[in-house]
């Protein structure tokens, strides 16, 4: 497996939990302390910690601590990846699924050639 494939698998192994997503989408209104991220969330620090940990194995986001804070920064190259890789799927998809509605249509059409009646 490529290194590029490796880093897809784990940026989509991260998002496909709800609250890793959830700390995504608010992290795209820009950085969060680790506080203000867990929150919203009913789950003890440590498990929310547990998450942030995916995220930034992931490359999605990454965190730094000054002090005692620490404060989540999203990595959008990481995201733009993913969200390139969808684009090329639904464009391919796109473009098949036209193929099919073509044929389709070629089905339904009237068949124009003139019939010969049997004797």
């Amino acid at each position: 497996m490529s290194a590029a494939a490796a880093t897809l698998d784990r940026a989509f192994h991260a998002l496909a939990n709800p609250t890793r997503r959830a700390v995504v989408a608010r992290l795209g209104r820009g950085p969060a302390t680790v506080s203000e991220l867990a929150e919203p969330f009913d789950m003890a620090l440590p498990s929310f910690m547990q998450h942030l940990r995916v995220l930034e194995d992931s490359g999605l986001v990454r965190t730094r601590k000054q002090g005692r804070v620490r404060t989540v920064h999203v990595r959008p190259t990481s995201l733009r990846r993913a969200a390139s890789w969808l684009d090329e799927q639904r464009d391919l998809w796109e473009r098949r699924l036209d193929r099919l509605d073509a044929y389709v249509q070629t089905l339904e059409e009237p068949d124009e050639r003139p019939t010969r009646e049997r004797p």
